[in-house]
């Protein structure tokens, strides 16, 4: 369909791509719809393909234009969508709906001319990415986070036994509490009910932190708490809430830790034979885990700088896709549907509206981050092989265990392949921004507080 054309950027990267369509071309759309019509158009005193065009356009002018119309827009844009001569950056982003402004006209002795309006992927100048300083965390394993790490070995392969029903719950017992939060008449609020919830007391593994309310409880044992939460408390939807909790003590045991030795090891898993094989193993994983880390937050801190001197207009829709899945993570901690986060939030103050707000920036952050990082691989043409994806299959075969058959089947799954092959053009990414620019160690910090922080 011959279709002239015109884009204009508009702010928050949205674009009106103005569509002008011949008025021959209209009338020739209007015709071919009218002629299908007149030889299957049923009207009493007329045989069936035997009205004549005159009376249908007189009895049903109105509705034909309308019909034409929306028929030679629906065709004219795809037409344009389709047409691969139109760049990726003036193309709607696929959870953006084209709209059409105001309300074309059908007028045969005119062209019809129209605007749609769309987000679409931003348009910037990259700032510089080179010869950038940055700073992180100057951090080593300590004798300190191997105790800890071996503490948490003991700790797994401990023995639970029950405690005497007339015990009172304490420090390191294992604890299965129910609990629910009470609104103001002392009802359980919907959703938040969770059953036969397992943690062991002192350790904080628990959304809420009752710990210490619970030390003290009998096993059968039934407990009404009010806690207020600090504004900085880790859970944000929580933050500067008072709440009444039930809890319910249904089940209470103990650990008997087993003794450090090459028993240990050798149960943990054969490959050990003795203790220092296990240490061995510890540490390592420590000092991967520390380098992994370390690079993630080097590479953040390059784009961070990058960010700085490259202003990136976001569209509306790609910040609202963000959060909305950024709240769905958020229902999925907490067991709940989204619908259902919402609900519960409704009583804080803010409610859902606030809690949104408070994690646009770090979404902002995200996105203009993870396009600086698109633009990136693009303009160095970084490419994965095929060679490439198969090495990297079979070095996650040898680190996790698993079948490297098994794997291979799964990377043919559902184009997993090429998300495997995304992940590399990454990494050679991130080796060149770790290359091209200067990193310098910082304060020192514990391995313990690194691995915490969500920086």
């Amino acid at each position: 369909m011959p279709v002239s054309k015109e884009i204009t950027r508009l702010e928050h990267s949205a674009v009106r791509l103005a569509l002008t369509v011949s008025g021959e071309e209209v009338r020739s759309q209007y015709d071919e719809l009218v002629a299908d019509y007149v030889k299957t158009a049923a009207i009493p005193g007329f045989r069936k393909g035997k009205v004549p065009r005159e009376v249908l356009e007189r009895k049903f002018g109105a509705a034909l234009k309308e019909e034409a119309l929306n028929k030679v827009l629906g065709k004219t844009i795809t037409s344009v969508f389709e047409d691969e001569s139109l760049p990726k950056e003036d193309r709607p982003l696929p959870y953006s709906t084209p709209r059409i402004e105001d309300d074309p006209v059908l007028d045969f002795d005119k062209d019809l001319s129209f605007s749609v309006v769309y987000d679409a992927l931003p348009r910037f100048t990259l700032g510089p990415w080179k010869g950038l300083e940055v700073e992180i965390p100057d951090v080593e394993i300590t004798a300190e986070d191997m105790d800890r790490e071996l503490g948490e070995i003991r700790d797994r392969n401990a023995i639970v036994l029950d405690r005497d029903d007339n015990a009172a719950a304490a420090k390191n017992d294992v604890v299965t509490v129910n609990y629910w939060e009470l609104d103001g008449d002392g009802n359980p609020v919907k959703g938040s009910e969770r059953q036969d919830f397992v943690f062991t007391l002192g350790t904080g593994y628990n959304l809420y932190g009752f710990d210490g309310d619970i030390e003290g409880m009998k096993k059968g044992e039934t407990r009404d708490i009010t806690k207020t939460f600090p504004g900085d408390y880790t859970y944000k939807d929580l933050a500067g809430r008072t709440l009444t909790i039930r809890l319910a003590l249904t089940a209470l045991k103990e650990k008997k830790l087993p003794e450090l030795n090459d028993d240990l090891a050798q149960d943990v898993d054969e490959k050990y034979q003795t203790l220092g094989d296990l240490k061995n193993s510890v540490r390592e994983r420590l000092e991967k885990n520390l380098k992994r880390r370390l690079r993630d937050i080097t590479v953040s801190k390059i784009l961070e700088k990058t960010l700085e001197s490259t202003p990136i207009d976001l569209p509306a829709s790609m910040l609202r896709v963000e959060l909305d899945g950024r709240l769905r993570n958020l229902a999925r901690r907490f067991n709940m549907a989204p619908e259902e986060l919402v609900t519960n939030l409704s009583t804080a103050e803010g409610g859902a509206e606030k809690l949104l707000a408070d994690m646009s920036p770090d979404a902002e952050k995200a996105l203009k981050s993870r396009l600086i990082v698109e633009t990136l691989i693009r303009d160095l043409n970084l490419e994965a092989s095929d060679e490439e994806a198969e090495k990297e299959i079979e070095a996650q075969a040898g680190d996790s265990g698993a079948s490297l058959e098994d794997l291979k089947k799964y990377y043919e799954q559902e184009n997993a392949r090429e998300y495997l092959k995304d992940d590399i053009r990454e990494r050679k990414l991130f080796d060149i921004l770790i290359a091209e620019n200067n990193v310098k160690k910082g304060a020192k910090e514990s391995y313990l507080d690194l691995m915490a922080e969500n920086r």
